[in-house]
């Protein structure tokens, strides 16, 4: 058996797979995992609204394609379709943490119950974030409001607000892209965001954003997952 791991990374976008590769692939190297990013099949569609009927889909291909790889997710709780399993008991929620088990929870047993004997109780891990992307970026509200030329009261301020850069609401009005946008129209997701995310660092990140360390825990101990297995 080999000492280490392969992991489909199936990501919502462009800059999901920017910061995967950049942020993420060296790190869990080191670990003995390594990551492929996949931008998620969206035919005649460039973002938003990931429906599960299209996610399943990629989800069943990578799980066929070799049986000594683990499939995740990397999507947000912001973008996903109104068909997303367990999305209207997670909506009835209060915490992230409540809504991120209940999502991912129902994710889960539908891709076992889908795909079961392809290995989808131990080779799939759920993720749907309680965030955009952006969310991360406010681990740090000094480097954020050094790299937009904004006043650091102003990030903290919305961080106060919320009580922690995971409950940044996601609502259109409020979610973490639109704070961002209202902080400075310099912001841009793919430039911009993958610059200061790289300024903050992975270690802050996951400091600061529990749902997301606890996500790349999981990811980091699949080597030995798989021994034990």
């Amino acid at each position: 058996m080999s000492d280490y791991t392969e992991v489909i990374v199936l990501v919502e976008g462009q800059t999901e797979k920017i910061f995967v590769e950049s942020m993420l692939l060296l790190q869990l190297a080191e670990r003995g995992v390594f990551l492929t990013p996949i931008i998620i099949s969206k035919p005649g569609q460039k973002g938003g609204d990931v429906r599960f009927a299209r996610v399943k889909k990629d989800i069943e291909l990578h799980l066929k394609q070799r049986t000594n790889t683990y499939v995740t997710l990397f999507v947000d709780y912001y973008g996903i379709g109104q068909d997303w399993p367990g999305l209207a008991e997670a909506r009835l929620q209060i915490t992230p943490a409540q809504k991120a088990a209940m999502i991912n929870r129902s994710t889960k047993e539908d891709v076992e119950r889908l795909f079961g004997p392809y290995g989808a109780d131990h080779r799939f891990i759920p993720y749907v974030a309680m965030h955009e992307f952006e969310t991360l970026l406010f681990s740090d509200p000094s480097v954020l409001a050094e790299n937009l030329c904004v006043n650091i009261s102003d990030v903290e301020q919305i961080i106060t607000a919320c009580g922690e850069p995971e409950n940044i609401n996601d609502s259109p009005v409020t979610a973490p892209s639109k704070r961002l946008k209202g902080l400075s129209d310099r912001f841009r997701k793919t430039s911009t965001g993958i610059g200061i995310a790289q300024a903050i660092g992975l270690e802050k990140m996951r400091e600061q954003c529990t749902l997301f360390n606890e996500w790349l825990t999981v990811i980091e101990n699949l080597t030995k997952a798989k021994v034990d297995h």
